[in-house]
């Protein structure tokens, strides 16, 4: 007869391999269903869409070009078919190493550096395998991107970008004003939905072009994209494209949603007070971006500065940087509402990633409700893109006009008297008396006080003043 010992022994060996055996068979349940893929200037990002969670380990082999990526947990639910055009991938295969472990081997044209991940499932996605596939930094070349798909609508004449005034040549050495915009998501990560399908990827990539596109109409500015084409940028990779620009502000571009299909109306953000500090102190931690340049015009480095003397100058680049935000946010508010209606009258604050740059002026424009069939509409139609573009643009060229950065062709242009200065805006901050302003601005209390139907010179902090405009003649 067994022994009691030998009986336990038994009994504990046949529940570990029933227990293994439930263990596999629950594991083995998640499939791979499908991959997608996105081209960016410099990555392929693949998508593996996946039934549940998994276990997964990505190597590279050579002789030729490949990579191997072992998902452990998983049989293939349907064939992995994508279109590979336009990237380093000339074919996809797949087989089951064992029941429940799969293996996907990428043929390459070129050697990758490649980069995984896992993420969790979310409003719009179940579990997915993220892989990126970077390009050596030779063959790292922007790539034709993929049109994004925007409802179709009758097409408009496009409406040309004219000067104001006739402009003088610029003289040698006069830089123009750098504008980076960002259209939001992309890729992997659409935004948010209309109820006929609309994608904010798509509409704010078309505004953002069209943006682009008038910008560069006027003369002494110039507009780069942070994304061309349909692929995802991390939003601390967004920020960091303008500052290695050397961009003089930053327009990120979305449609907002909402629970309520009723709400509307467009909104300008700049960063929150808590934002900022925030994000100094998150640049102060950060010896790898203490080395980093500040101030603009890129001449302020924190590298050899004391902690207390680089969180000075971090909160005075991070106040002018955010009043300047507030200034051209509401300028550009302000054209906005003329176009379209608004979902807040005055430049709303919040702590978006993408606002957290501390030497750039950053604003966040929402120029739809999505959620709302009535605007979605109308953010998808060319007519309209081309108005809160040209919106957007009239508040930007209205800003700097009045704050030229210095050695730009349009501050030469101001300091020369060659165009009339306009109203500016000045947002009253903590101990600024009338009389200080108006010096600053070479204007008198007086004049301000009548400008402002002042009755006396009492200010109230974050009091919006209107400096009144120049009288300067527009010369040849």
């Amino acid at each position: 007869m067994m022994g009691s010992g030998m009986r336990f022994r038994a009994m504990v060996a046949a529940v570990g391999l029933l227990f293994l055996a439930v263990t596999v068979d629950a594991v083995a349940d998640t499939k791979v269903n499908s991959v997608r893929l996105w081209r960016a200037p410099d990555n392929t990002r693949l998508v593996f869409d996946l039934t549940g969670p998994v276990q997964h380990s990505v190597f590279t082999l050579t002789a030729p070009d490949r990579l191997v990526i072992d998902i452990n947990g998983a049989t293939l639910g349907a064939p992995l078919n994508v279109n590979t055009s336009n990237t380093p991938i000339t074919a996809m295969r797949s087989a089951q190493r064992t029941p429940t472990d799969l293996r996907v081997v990428i043929d390459l044209k070129k050697a990758v550096t490649p980069k995984s991940f896992s993420l969790a499932p979310n409003a719009q996605y179940g579990n997915r395998l993220v892989v990126d596939l970077f390009d050596s930094a030779a063959d790292a070349s922007p790539s034709p991107a993929p049109t994004p798909s925007v409802a179709t609508v009758p097409a408009v004449p496009v409406t040309p970008v004219e000067p104001a005034i006739k402009l003088p040549p610029a003289p040698a050495g006069k830089r123009d004003i750098l504008v980076v915009i960002d259209a939001g998501h992309g890729g992997e990560d659409p935004g948010a939905s209309g109820s006929r399908g609309q994608k904010e990827k798509d509409v704010v990539l078309a505004i953002a072009r069209e943006l682009q596109r008038q910008v560069n109409g006027m003369k002494g500015f110039r507009a780069e994209l942070t994304r061309t084409g349909d692929y995802f940028i991390p939003l601390r990779g967004r920020t960091e494209i303008a500052r290695k620009k050397g961009a003089d502000l930053f327009v990120s571009i979305h449609a907002d949603a909402a629970p309520s299909t009723a709400a509307f109306g467009a909104s300008v953000f700049a960063l929150s007070d808590r934002g900022a500090t925030s994000e100094t102190a998150r640049w102060l931690a950060d010896s790898e971006n203490r080395s980093d340049l500040i101030g603009g015009a890129g001449n302020v480095s924190l590298d050899d500065k004391d902690r207390m003397l680089a969180g000075v100058l971090l909160d005075l680049s991070m106040t002018a940087s955010l009043t300047s935000s507030l200034n051209v946010g509401q300028k550009v508010l302000s054209n906005i509402g003329r176009v379209t209606p608004l979902h807040k009258q005055r430049v709303e604050q919040a702590g978006f990633m993408v606002l957290k740059s501390p030497d750039i002026p950053s604003i966040l424009v929402e120029t739809g409700f999505i959620s709302n069939a009535n605007e979605a509409s109308k953010l998808a139609a060319s007519n309209h893109q081309q108005a809160l573009a040209r919106s957007i643009s009239s508040g930007v060229r209205q800003f700097f006009q009045q704050n030229p950065p210095p050695g730009t062709y349009i501050a030469w242009l101001r300091d020369s008297g060659k165009i009339a200065q306009g109203p500016r805006d000045h947002r009253v901050n903590p101990g600024e008396t009338l009389a200080m302003i108006a010096v600053r601005y070479q204007v008198s209390p007086a004049t301000l006080r009548s400008a402002n139907n002042l009755s006396s010179d009492e200010l109230k902090i974050g009091q919006h003043l209107t400096i009144p405009g120049t009288e300067l003649a527009a010369k040849e």
